[in-house]
């Protein structure tokens, strides 16, 4: 059973909380722009699983007809014991080469582009991972663990590491010792040159220990949150296809087919040297290390958080079943995609009649969608309330800052 449905309540209580208790100690770790990316990124990773095939479910089901020992049953406690185990170390595989093989990074890069960390970072999840992360499960495939344990140990993993994510809970005594805390997997989201790839493990620590990647987080080192090549944007599709384009544009210029193949599996962060010097991909200074924050007004942090309730409300009907046709629900994807890009265009402070262009085209096409979908049933006239308020917000938008230029302007003279 996948339980991440069931845990989302519990996300959204425990991100309400964190955000008042920071507020409250005078620690606060929440922007509304980062948090928004992050959410943003969350819901399309979830999105996703309803337009593209899940390949690792047919592998999945070929091991299990054809190569399968079959030695585990779902009724033995044990099985769900070694198969949480066992998830776990596969995991950890993923998760290292994931930050040691620059392929697998470019899937798993979304989640440390936050600047921030808080418990919507732990939400910020890849929507590319199926292409390849299949692969380290199937020696569970072939133990024969079935189905329904693998889902369920899988969604209990994921669900425990959202809680680690968070700067307001200090070390754990010998709970560090054995798990995955926030302590130690605040390291594993820093920057830092002694933090840099360490601390994989997602429910056990004890992986990183035995194979040399633990680091222990330092009072005299507080962690700089992000990645090495600063994204410097909001934009979803950017963070989620950023280094493919790296990839794809290092492996065309190389000039020896050898450099040509070797851009996609080798070590992360490696490039042809001509390519060093010709197209130099400058990393952060973290000696002057400065946050992507660039200035908003509260009507554009209001409009952020009503694109994420409408993205979420979206997300929901998606996840209601409701949908009799694939075309419609590659029509909602498309809808939740466009609208995650165009908040950003706004949350990343650009020119108003760019970021009003965009969202009116964005309008239109899903006025366009809307009536060429039919048998949405009462979804129609909630979508129709959701795009007149939508216009009216974007033109608000664009108005005031060009309003407050002109006083500006006006009081100068």
């Amino acid at each position: 059973m996948d339980l991440i449905v069931y845990a989302v309540p519990f996300f959204i209580l425990a991100m309400v909380l964190e955000l008042f208790w920071g507020l409250w100690v005078g620690h606060n770790t929440y922007r509304v722009n980062d948090a928004v990316s992050s959410l943003f990124l969350g819901t399309l990773s979830q999105a996703r699983k309803f337009i593209t095939l899940g390949v690792g479910g047919y592998i999945y089901h070929l091991t299990a007809e054809h190569f399968s020992l079959s030695l585990m049953s779902s009724k033995s406690i044990w099985t769900w014991v070694l198969a949480t185990v066992l998830y776990d170390f596969c995991y950890y595989w993923l998760h290292r080469l994931g930050h040691e093989r620059t392929i697998l990074w470019a899937a798993h890069v979304a989640h440390h582009q936050s600047e921030d960390y808080n418990l919507s970072t732990a939400l910020r999840q890849t929507s590319t991972g199926f292409l390849l992360g299949w692969v380290f499960y199937v020696p569970m495939f072939a133990l024969g663990v079935p189905a329904e344990v693998l889902v369920t140990v899988a969604s209990i993993n994921l669900i425990y590491q959202f809680w680690v994510h968070t700067e307001h809970v200090g070390k754990l005594g010998w709970y560090e010792w054995i798990f995955v805390t926030p302590s130690n997997h605040r390291v594993h989201h820093a920057q830092n040159d002694h933090y840099l790839d360490r601390n994989y493990g997602g429910l056990f620590i004890l992986w990183d220990r035995v194979f040399g990647t633990f680091q222990e987080e330092l009072a005299s080192e507080p962690p700089i949150y992000g990645i090495r090549g600063p994204l410097r944007s909001f934009n979803p599709l950017r963070a989620l296809t950023h280094i493919y384009a790296d990839m794809f544009r290092d492996s065309w210029n190389a000039p020896r087919w050898r450099d040509k193949l070797l851009v996609w599996i080798a070590r992360t962060g490696w490039r042809p040297a001509e390519l060093a010097v010709t197209d130099p991909r400058p990393k952060a200074d973290l000696n002057d290390f400065v946050r992507f924050d660039p200035p908003t007004s509260l009507a554009v942090r209001v409009y952020a958080l009503f694109q994420l309730v409408a993205v979420v409300a979206l997300l929901g009907y998606l996840q209601a079943g409701v949908l009799d046709s694939y075309a419609a629900s590659v029509w909602f994807v498309v809808a939740m995609l466009l609208t995650t890009v165009t908040t950003a265009s706004w949350i990343e402070g650009r020119a108003p009649w760019i970021s009003l262009r965009w969202d009116l085209l964005r309008l239109g096409a899903f006025a366009l969608g809307l009536v060429m979908t039919p048998g949405l049933g009462i979804f129609t006239g909630v979508a129709a309330a959701y795009l007149t308020v939508n216009v009216l917000f974007v033109l608000l938008l664009y108005w005031s800052p060009n309003a407050a230029a002109a006083a500006e302007s006006m009081n100068t003279a």
